[in-house]
Protein backbone atom coordinates (compact mmCIF):
# COMPACT_ATOMS: atom_id res chain seq x y z
CA UNK A 1 0.00 0.00 0.00
CA UNK A 2 1.54 3.38 -1.42
CA UNK A 3 1.79 5.89 1.97
CA UNK A 4 2.87 9.32 2.04
CA UNK A 5 3.43 12.14 4.41
CA UNK A 6 3.27 15.62 3.14
CA UNK A 7 3.62 18.89 5.13
CA UNK A 8 1.39 21.83 4.53
CA UNK A 9 2.73 25.20 5.34
CA UNK A 10 0.20 27.91 4.63
CA UNK A 11 -1.62 30.25 6.44
CA UNK A 12 -4.66 30.09 4.93
CA UNK A 13 -7.20 27.81 6.30
CA UNK A 14 -9.25 27.55 3.37
CA UNK A 15 -6.35 27.21 0.90
CA UNK A 16 -4.78 24.05 2.90
CA UNK A 17 -8.39 22.43 3.63
CA UNK A 18 -8.65 22.33 -0.77
CA UNK A 19 -4.91 20.90 -0.68
CA UNK A 20 -5.59 18.39 2.02
CA UNK A 21 -9.09 17.21 -0.58
CA UNK A 22 -6.55 17.14 -3.13
CA UNK A 23 -3.39 14.92 -2.04
CA UNK A 24 -5.67 12.94 0.37
CA UNK A 25 -6.88 11.23 -3.60
CA UNK A 26 -3.20 10.85 -4.41
CA UNK A 27 -2.32 7.67 -2.34
CA UNK A 28 -4.05 4.74 -0.32
CA UNK A 29 -2.57 6.16 3.32
CA UNK A 30 -1.65 9.91 3.20
CA UNK A 31 -0.86 11.79 6.32
CA UNK A 32 -0.87 15.33 6.65
CA UNK A 33 0.62 17.65 8.62
CA UNK A 34 -0.73 21.02 8.59
CA UNK A 35 1.33 24.29 9.90
CA UNK A 36 -0.08 27.83 9.80
CA UNK A 37 3.05 29.53 10.24
CA UNK A 38 6.70 29.03 9.96
CA UNK A 39 7.71 28.00 13.11
CA UNK A 40 5.50 24.94 13.43
CA UNK A 41 6.69 24.35 9.70
CA UNK A 42 10.23 24.15 11.14
CA UNK A 43 8.78 21.73 14.07
CA UNK A 44 7.35 19.47 11.69
CA UNK A 45 10.02 19.25 9.12
CA UNK A 46 12.46 18.37 12.02
CA UNK A 47 9.24 16.02 13.80
CA UNK A 48 8.85 14.21 10.59
CA UNK A 49 12.20 13.35 9.31
CA UNK A 50 11.01 10.94 6.57
CA UNK A 51 8.38 13.12 5.18
CA UNK A 52 8.08 12.65 1.76
CA UNK A 53 7.01 16.84 0.42
CA UNK A 54 6.76 20.29 1.57
CA UNK A 55 4.06 22.43 0.47
CA UNK A 56 5.18 26.29 1.79
CA UNK A 57 3.99 29.12 0.92
CA UNK A 58 6.63 32.19 0.90
CA UNK A 59 4.32 34.72 2.63
CA UNK A 60 3.05 33.53 5.63
CA UNK A 61 3.93 34.63 9.66
CA UNK A 62 7.04 34.10 11.37
CA UNK A 63 9.20 34.60 7.66
CA UNK A 64 9.57 36.93 4.77
CA UNK A 65 9.83 36.43 1.16
CA UNK A 66 12.72 33.98 0.19
CA UNK A 67 14.20 33.28 3.50
CA UNK A 68 11.69 30.63 4.83
CA UNK A 69 12.79 28.37 2.23
CA UNK A 70 16.53 28.77 2.55
CA UNK A 71 16.51 28.40 6.02
CA UNK A 72 14.44 24.95 5.26
CA UNK A 73 16.27 23.95 2.18
CA UNK A 74 20.16 24.64 4.68
CA UNK A 75 18.12 22.30 7.69
CA UNK A 76 16.27 19.96 5.98
CA UNK A 77 18.63 18.98 2.68
CA UNK A 78 16.77 15.76 1.49
CA UNK A 79 13.18 16.98 2.19
CA UNK A 80 11.36 18.07 -0.99
CA UNK A 81 10.11 21.33 -0.78
CA UNK A 82 7.01 22.86 -3.34
CA UNK A 83 6.19 26.20 -3.33
CA UNK A 84 3.03 27.53 -3.29
CA UNK A 85 2.44 31.09 -3.86
CA UNK A 86 -0.24 33.30 -5.53
CA UNK A 87 2.93 35.21 -6.98
CA UNK A 88 3.73 33.49 -10.07
CA UNK A 89 5.79 35.83 -12.20
CA UNK A 90 8.66 34.03 -13.65
CA UNK A 91 11.50 36.09 -12.07
CA UNK A 92 10.30 34.72 -8.57
CA UNK A 93 8.96 30.73 -10.11
CA UNK A 94 13.22 31.20 -10.95
CA UNK A 95 14.91 32.33 -8.07
CA UNK A 96 12.31 30.12 -5.95
CA UNK A 97 14.06 26.48 -8.12
CA UNK A 98 17.68 28.55 -7.93
CA UNK A 99 17.24 28.54 -4.03
CA UNK A 100 16.55 24.94 -3.89
CA UNK A 101 12.44 24.37 -4.41
CA UNK A 102 11.91 21.47 -6.10
CA UNK A 103 8.75 23.13 -8.18
CA UNK A 104 6.71 25.94 -7.67
CA UNK A 105 2.50 25.55 -7.54
CA UNK A 106 1.06 28.77 -8.14
CA UNK A 107 -2.12 29.48 -5.88
CA UNK A 108 -4.71 29.59 -9.07
CA UNK A 109 -3.75 26.50 -10.53
CA UNK A 110 -6.57 23.83 -11.12
CA UNK A 111 -6.87 20.36 -8.87
CA UNK A 112 -5.20 18.05 -12.20
CA UNK A 113 -2.27 20.84 -12.36
CA UNK A 114 -1.60 19.97 -8.39
CA UNK A 115 -1.69 16.79 -8.40
CA UNK A 116 0.58 16.69 -11.63
CA UNK A 117 3.04 19.05 -9.81
CA UNK A 118 3.22 16.71 -6.75
CA UNK A 119 3.58 13.72 -8.28
CA UNK A 120 6.49 14.82 -10.61
CA UNK A 121 8.74 16.08 -7.51
CA UNK A 122 7.56 12.73 -5.25
CA UNK A 123 8.94 11.15 -8.83
CA UNK A 124 12.02 12.80 -8.20
CA UNK A 125 11.33 15.59 -10.92
CA UNK A 126 11.20 19.08 -10.62
CA UNK A 127 7.92 20.89 -11.64
CA UNK A 128 7.53 24.80 -13.05
CA UNK A 129 4.43 26.13 -14.17
CA UNK A 130 4.30 27.16 -17.49
CA UNK A 131 6.27 30.64 -17.46
CA UNK A 132 9.53 30.59 -18.89
CA UNK A 133 12.48 29.72 -16.06
CA UNK A 134 14.56 27.98 -18.56
CA UNK A 135 16.76 31.31 -18.51
CA UNK A 136 19.00 31.57 -15.48
CA UNK A 137 19.40 34.86 -13.14
CA UNK A 138 21.14 37.47 -15.20
CA UNK A 139 21.30 40.21 -13.48
CA UNK A 140 25.00 40.14 -12.39
CA UNK A 141 24.31 41.17 -8.82
CA UNK A 142 21.28 39.12 -8.07
CA UNK A 143 23.52 36.49 -8.59
CA UNK A 144 26.21 37.29 -6.52
CA UNK A 145 23.58 37.66 -3.45
CA UNK A 146 21.70 34.40 -4.62
CA UNK A 147 25.40 32.66 -4.07
CA UNK A 148 26.27 34.40 -0.81
CA UNK A 149 22.65 33.64 0.55
CA UNK A 150 23.23 30.27 0.02
CA UNK A 151 26.12 30.07 1.77
CA UNK A 152 24.74 30.89 5.14
CA UNK A 153 23.72 28.37 7.90
CA UNK A 154 19.98 27.74 9.09
CA UNK A 155 20.59 29.46 11.80
CA UNK A 156 22.21 32.37 10.14
CA UNK A 157 19.01 32.48 8.08
CA UNK A 158 17.03 32.57 10.26
CA UNK A 159 18.92 35.89 12.26
CA UNK A 160 18.92 37.57 9.23
CA UNK A 161 14.85 37.01 8.54
CA UNK A 162 14.94 38.57 12.35
CA UNK A 163 17.11 41.20 11.36
CA UNK A 164 14.46 42.12 8.26
CA UNK A 165 11.70 42.17 11.16
CA UNK A 166 13.60 44.82 12.90
CA UNK A 167 14.33 42.64 15.60
CA UNK A 168 17.09 43.46 18.25
CA UNK A 169 20.18 41.07 18.80
CA UNK A 170 18.61 40.85 22.31
CA UNK A 171 15.02 40.07 21.19
CA UNK A 172 16.51 37.68 18.37
CA UNK A 173 18.35 35.53 21.23
CA UNK A 174 14.89 35.47 23.48
CA UNK A 175 13.34 34.12 20.51
CA UNK A 176 16.25 31.35 19.55
CA UNK A 177 17.38 30.57 23.19
CA UNK A 178 20.56 31.72 23.04
CA UNK A 179 22.95 33.75 24.45
CA UNK A 180 23.08 37.80 23.11
CA UNK A 181 26.64 36.85 22.47
CA UNK A 182 25.56 34.26 19.92
CA UNK A 183 23.49 36.19 18.03
CA UNK A 184 26.25 38.85 17.94
CA UNK A 185 28.91 35.83 16.41
CA UNK A 186 26.00 35.01 14.27
CA UNK A 187 25.56 38.59 12.76
CA UNK A 188 29.39 39.34 11.42
CA UNK A 189 29.16 36.43 10.40
CA UNK A 190 26.37 37.01 8.22
CA UNK A 191 27.89 40.39 7.07
CA UNK A 192 31.05 38.72 6.24
CA UNK A 193 29.24 36.12 3.84
CA UNK A 194 27.50 38.88 2.27
CA UNK A 195 30.47 41.00 2.19
CA UNK A 196 28.36 43.78 4.07
CA UNK A 197 29.25 45.96 6.66
CA UNK A 198 26.02 46.52 8.59
CA UNK A 199 23.22 45.11 9.58
CA UNK A 200 21.28 47.40 7.30
CA UNK A 201 22.98 46.47 4.10
CA UNK A 202 22.32 42.53 4.97
CA UNK A 203 18.51 43.07 4.84
CA UNK A 204 18.98 45.55 1.98
CA UNK A 205 20.57 42.56 0.21
CA UNK A 206 17.78 40.07 1.39
CA UNK A 207 15.02 42.86 0.03
CA UNK A 208 17.06 42.93 -3.46
CA UNK A 209 16.31 39.32 -3.79
CA UNK A 210 12.06 39.60 -2.48
CA UNK A 211 11.68 43.03 -3.54
CA UNK A 212 9.63 41.50 -6.97
CA UNK A 213 7.11 39.62 -4.56
CA UNK A 214 4.10 40.82 -3.86
CA UNK A 215 3.07 39.36 -0.61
Amino acid sequence: MQTLTIIIADDHPLFRGALVQTLQAMAEDVTIIECGEFSAALKAADEHPDADLMLLDLAMPGVSGFSGLMTLRAQFSALPIVIVSATDDSSTVRRSIELGASGFIPKSSGLDDIRMAVKTVLDGGIFSPGSDTSQPEDDPMLIEILDRLKTLTPQQNRVLTMLAEGLLNKQIAYELGVSEATIKAHVSAILLKLNVDSRTQAVIKLGKINMAMVA
